[in-house]
């Protein structure tokens, strides 16, 4: 990275790990040896840091062989990125992204889910939270315990929908006011200036935290305990995936706007001030961009917590920005396809769903002071910029009273956190307070939409067939009233500082026009058809690792345990019910984790991995990498898999087995190193392959050869014997061992996270088990019955498994002793005449 030499000198700190660019392995220590300076928890900065803080939050700079970049948050707000591309590039192909092949999914049976825990993690407004209250009411209705993990403002918004509230900190009203400032929550310029960065740094890590804690507490309300099985989230709930790669299950990402790289268009936090590069791969390598200044602000915070909370290796530049990129995590877009079609290179693991609509007009019950005014006169234009807050309030109302006196319509207003600035309301003003968005613009109550343009508001307004006048202030709203221009459906967004009453004048009388109003009921008739809710359960559902979730003995409850002893995935109610019949002790169970996040999933190529890829690849300029950008390899990314730790057990037994049995015909065997990584367990896997080969093919000569030392020629005859044997059981657990010891180092860099019992793990041992309780107090006899039926067969397959092994182990056995028999048999002096010894005669 290249920093400015003006502000830099020998006082700063260095720079941070988490910016580091590493070029061999993207691993480093833990965070508490890299950290010094860059205490989150710091309420000031020592001397200097006022100018490298605005370097490394605000700016980002690279120059290479192939490419210069430069990344910045203006004083609007907005990302500018500018790309200098030094040598000919070509654009990335149509066919350069390609499809996933998703772990354990079930193309087929997705539909057969059992029932889950799930937590919905959300950080934003209330635009932010009400779609995702409409998601969790469906999931509810489906039957399964949907917890929404927010802010403490929201909770009775969710618990009135009848869906179980967690806070996890953060207050959105001071979470917007930051955010006119610095989208995404990248420190921006004046936040620098005015210290906010500090105390936004304390909330981004109490909200962390309190998405972690949302996995696993119990109930504020009720106390009823908690164990997540999947998880649901927007991307600035920043603890998401960490949480998943921690607890081992599926993570579903959704937004309410385009957040994974396409050529399609840029990222909708990105203005792009110059660029001579073609337009696909500019627009791909503006996401690429927007999360490395992302990763600027709050890479610390997110190592900080995976390594002191969670205990995962923390990541670097090269693997954290991308990070949910590289995994290829599924998503799923609350947005309509009308308004934002499907790029070509979102591929299977992302959806677009449509609008996510929670149905709040049926409760509602207007004024009758609101009546009297809609009814005085020709509909009215709705003005609301929602939770925005603004900086003043006062010049924003006069504007809007003005713009609306020159455009001769009356208006209703709503406040919003952004106040009116305590001015006088002239007649053709009505001010709102809250009230649901799909009651005021249902019908002819409102002419035209005028707003903030949030995704709640403007898919509340459009699905209704209302043009819309969008005013930017933040995120993705310039995003917004770009894609309502380009539908024809309003005017060209106006942002909040170019806004004045001659040009927001302009702007009703263009959504007033009939061309507009065309446009926009085109628009709601395709919307109508969309159902938007039900189809995100479903992809929400086509998602999960559903063959690795469902119970062994019940598959219509989920499995939570895993029985090490017959490799069996367990629901807590199969558990309980085995334990209640004698069957297992709880104590040998495991906590299952159906699935599993590997930070160094290889790709067959490198354009395959994330937009991080294709930025360094260019950046660099490897003129044989470049190659891939027009020629991608065809084929399928593989996702991570789940390999059950009983699976590892059954193959190092058998491989023990194998190992050892030629100690019972006299052999010595080799003593197997020790693993307690996945490294050791490569390399002692490795070993075990070539030695067991070696062993055996040696074998027929070093065996006779310390037979004749010991017992001369009776001796050789019993070496042949014992090489022939390891000629074919030392090759064989060679091979498992192969197998055997890479898995058992990579369970056990796994496990080792998880060998403590953390406050996490015992509040989630203890909700397994006491869900297992209360499942077999509603349950009938019968169906406990059946359930042991099914483990009796299970037992019968493994002990006929076990008696074949058995019997192939004691044939090998019996075939070493026969062989042994005949030979000692052959040399016995009863059955073998006195030798003859050759005279000379003979020899001549």
């Amino acid at each position: 990275m290249i920093l400015d030499t003006s502000i830099v000198n020998k006082d700063l700190p260095p720079i941070p790990a988490h910016m580091q660019e590493l070029t061999d392995e993207d691993d480093f220590p833990l965070f508490d040896d890299h950290g010094r300076g860059w205490d989150s928890s710091l309420e000031t900065y020592p001397r200097g840091a006022r100018a490298i803080q605005h370097n490394s939050f605000a700016h980002y700079t690279k120059a290479g062989r192939g490419l210069e970049s430069n990344a910045c948050i203006k004083r609007d707000g907005s990302i500018s990125i500018s790309l200098k591309v030094k040598k000919r590039l070509p654009d990335l192909p149509s066919d350069h992204a390609k499809g996933v092949h998703e772990f354990a999914v079930d193309k087929d049976g997705w539909k057969n889910v059992p029932k889950l825990n799930i937590v919905i993690m959300i950080v934003g407004s209330r635009g932010d939270v009400q779609p995702y209250v409409a998601l969790g009411k469906k999931l509810r209705e489906d039957g399964h315990r949907v917890r929404i993990a927010t802010h403490q403002t929201f909770s009775s918004f969710v618990e009135d929908h009848g869906l179980e509230f967690f806070d996890i900190g953060g207050d959105p009203k001071e979470l917007m006011s930051y955010m006119v400032k610095n989208p995404g929550l990248i420190p921006g310029v004046e936040s620098l200036i005015n210290g906010d960065i500090p105390r936004k740094r304390r909330m981004l890590n109490e909200m962390i935290d309190g998405c972690w804690h949302s996995c696993y507490s119990p109930c504020p309300t009720t106390g009823r305990s908690f164990a997540v099985d999947a998880i649901i989230s927007n991307p600035p709930a920043f603890a998401h995936v960490h949480c998943a790669e921690a607890l081992g299950i599926p993570l579903q990402l959704s937004f309410t706007m385009p957040w994974s790289p396409t050529t399609a268009f840029h990222h909708p936090l990105v203005s792009i001030q110059e660029s001579n590069a073609k337009r696909g791969i500019t627009n791909y390598l503006s996401y690429a961009l927007a999360d490395i200044l992302t990763w600027h602000g709050i890479g610390d915070i997110v190592n900080k917590f995976r390594s002191r909370t969670v205990n995962l290796k923390p990541l670097a530049l090269y693997s954290g920005p991308s990070y949910v990129d590289t995994l290829k995590v599924p998503w799923t877009y609350c947005m309509s396809p009308a308004l934002v079609p499907k790029p070509e290179d979102w591929k299977n693991h992302i959806d677009v769903v449509g609008f996510y609509f929670l149905d709040l007009a049926t409760s509602y019950t207007p004024p009758d002071d609101l009546l009297a005014f809609l009814g005085a006169g020709e509909p009215p234009v709705y003005i609301g910029f929602g939770s925005v807050v603004v900086d003043d309030a006062a010049a924003m109302t006069m504007t809007i009273f003005e713009a609306t006196r020159k455009a001769g319509v009356r208006a209703l207003v709503s406040a919003g956190w952004g106040g009116l600035g305590g001015v006088t309301v002239p007649p053709h003003i009505f001010l709102l307070g809250n009230i649901p968005h799909d009651w005021l613009f249902d019908g002819d109550r409102v002419a035209a939409v005028i707003h903030h343009g949030g995704a709640g508001t403007t898919s509340a307004g459009l699905a209704k067939g209302k043009p819309t006048v969008v005013v930017p202030f933040f995120g993705d709203q310039p995003f917004w009233g770009n894609m309502i221009h380009r539908a024809g459906a309003g005017p060209a967004p106006i942002p909040r500082k170019k806004l004045n009453a001659d040009n927001l004048c302009d702007a009703i009388k263009f959504a007033l026009s009939p061309k507009a109003k065309a446009a926009a009921a085109k628009m709601a008739a395709r919307i109508k058809n969309e159902d938007g809710v039900n189809k995100g359960v479903e992809s929400f559902y086509k998602h999960l690792p559903l063959k690795n979730m469902r119970c062994d003995l019940d598959p219509s409850r989920a499995a939570v345990w895993w029985f090490p002893k017959y490799s069996l995935k367990l629901s807590g109610f199969a558990a309980q019910v085995l334990a209640d019949a004698g069957e297992l002790e709880m104590q040998t169970l495991k906590l299952h984790r159906p699935k599993e996040y590997s930070t160094k999933r290889t790709v067959t190529d490198p354009i395959t991995g994330s937009a991080m890829s294709v930025f360094w690849i260019v950046t660099h300029f490897s003129g044989g990498l470049v190659k891939t950008l027009t020629s991608p390899k065809d084929g399928l990314i593989e996702t991570t898999t789940a390999i059950p730790r009983g699976i590892v057990r059954t193959i190092s037994s058998i491989q023990k087995g194998f190992h050892n049995l030629p100690e019972l015909y006299g052999c010595e065997v080799r003593q197997e190193g020790q693993v307690y990584d996945f490294l050791s367990g490569l390399r002692e896997g490795s070993k075990s392959l070539c030695y067991g080969c070696y062993d055996g093919v040696a074998g027929l000569v070093i065996e006779p050869w310390k037979g004749a030392q010991k017992e001369g020629l009776v001796g050789i005859m019993k070496g042949s014997a014992r090489g022939c044997a390891n000629l074919t059981i030392c090759p064989v657990a060679a091979a498992l061992g192969a197998v055997k010891h890479p898995m058992k180092g990579a369970i056990k860099s796994i496990q080792s996270c998880f060998d403590e019992e953390q406050e996490s793990t015992s509040y989630r041992l203890a909700a397994r088990v006491w869900d297992g309780l209360l499942a077999t107090e509603v349950v009938s006899a019968s169906e406990k019955d059946a359930l042991l039926r099914k483990f009796e067969k299970v037992k019968e397959d493994a002990e006929k498994g076990r008696n074949s092994f058995m019997k192939m182990v004691e044939m090998a056995i019996s075939t070493v002793h026969s062989w042994r028999a005949e030979i000692e048999k052959s040399h016995s002096p009863d059955t073998h005449p006195p030798r003859k010894y050759p005279t000379r005669a003979s020899l001549v």
